[in-house]
């Protein structure tokens, strides 16, 4: 218990040092804990700001980056919201203590299960962990009054603006490799628009099923 809350004291004042001041987003930091969403071994490292190895190419986000682009949501609790890039789960069980319902795909079955497995041995609960081509969204829940995207590609997928909600948010890293900005978006008439750029970012690339190279 004593490591639990040093965890989320550290987390939570990482949050606020990168300017998250969204106090909803602030409880759910304090109330996931983070150990709980990292490979086996990796618990002491779960404290730290800093993105984590999970496997398979991929790693867990710095905690106050994803603070961060959940504050720039604006969520209130009332939201569907889609996520891209499951990973382990740490940034879905966030999403679910802030919005209503929570859509989570994962191109990586293996990473996808692992987050289900997480999710549930933590009680948590309104989320669906699918399988799929994140490019593509998952037009059968749609529609969506957030999109939040932890992978870049140059630019966000137009499938994904087409399933938002007039006036629904979209937070993503775009940009070629190595030049890549958290961008907030605001949905209009199906287009995204309103771009406001947030910091300088470098994530792993949005990989389409045809796409053997991946983007970025």
């Amino acid at each position: 218990m004593r490591r639990r809350r040093t965890t989320q004291d550290a987390l939570l004042a990482a949050a606020r040092r990168a300017g998250v001041s969204d106090e909803r987003v602030l409880a759910a930091v304090a109330a996931v804990p983070r150990e709980h969403f990292v490979p086996p071994g990796a618990e002491s490292e779960a404290a730290l700001d800093r993105p984590i190895v999970i496997g398979s190419g991929q790693t867990t986000s710095q905690p106050s980056l994803i603070a961060s682009m959940l504050a720039a949501l604006e969520l209130t609790g009332t939201e569907r919201v889609l996520e891209i890039g499951t990973g382990f789960g740490y940034q879905t069980a966030l999403l679910a203590q802030l919005a209503a319902e929570v859509y989570s795909i994962e191109r990586i079955a293996s990473l996808a299960d692992r987050a289900r497995e997480h999710l549930a041995a933590c009680g948590i609960e309104g989320v669906e962990v699918v399988v799929g081509d994140g490019t593509r969204g998952l037009p059968e829940a749609a529609p969506f009054d957030a999109v939040v995207i932890s992978a870049a590609a140059r630019e966000v997928p137009s499938a994904l603006a087409s399933q938002v909600t007039d006036g629904g948010r979209v937070v993503a890293p775009v940009g070629p490799s190595g030049a890549q900005t958290v961008v907030r978006y605001t949905v209009r008439d199906g287009r995204l628009q309103d771009a406001r750029r947030l910091t300088a970012v470098r994530f792993v690339p949005l990989i389409a099923d045809d796409d053997t190279t991946g983007r970025g």
